[in-house]
C-alpha cells in the first residue's frame, strides 16, 4: 500500500469520510497534517495544491484533492490500483 497524507482539520465532516473511506479500502495509517494548528503547514498545503479547502489527499505523490474526488476514484473503481500501487 501507497503512503497517504491528508490535510485536514480538527473539525472537518468531509476529512472524517475521507479518513473512513481509506480505511475501509485497507489504509491502516494516514499521514495527518492539522492546518488549524499550524499556520505554515496551511502555507505548505496552498503552496503544493492552490487550494484552500480541506481535505486535501495525497496517495504516494498524487495528489487526489478531496473527498468527492477521492469518492468517485472509488466508484470507477481506480482507488484500490491507486492504493495499491498499480496506477
Amino acid at each position: 500500500m501507497k503512503k497517504v497524507l491528508m490535510y485536514s482539520k480538527q473539525i472537518c465532516p468531509y476529512c472524517d469520510m475521507a479518513e473512513r473511506l481509506l480505511k475501509a479500502r485497507g489504509i491502516e495509517h494516514i499521514e495527518k497534517i492539522t492546518i488549524d494548528s499550524d499556520p505554515a503547514k496551511r502555507d505548505e498545503m496552498i503552496q503544493r495544491t492552490g487550494l484552500r479547502t480541506v481535505p486535501q489527499i495525497f496517495i504516494g505523490e498524487t495528489h487526489i484533492g478531496g473527498y468527492d474526488k477521492l469518492a468517485a476514484l472509488d466508484r470507477n473503481g481506480e482507488l484500490t490500483a491507486l492504493l495499491a500501487g498499480n496506477v
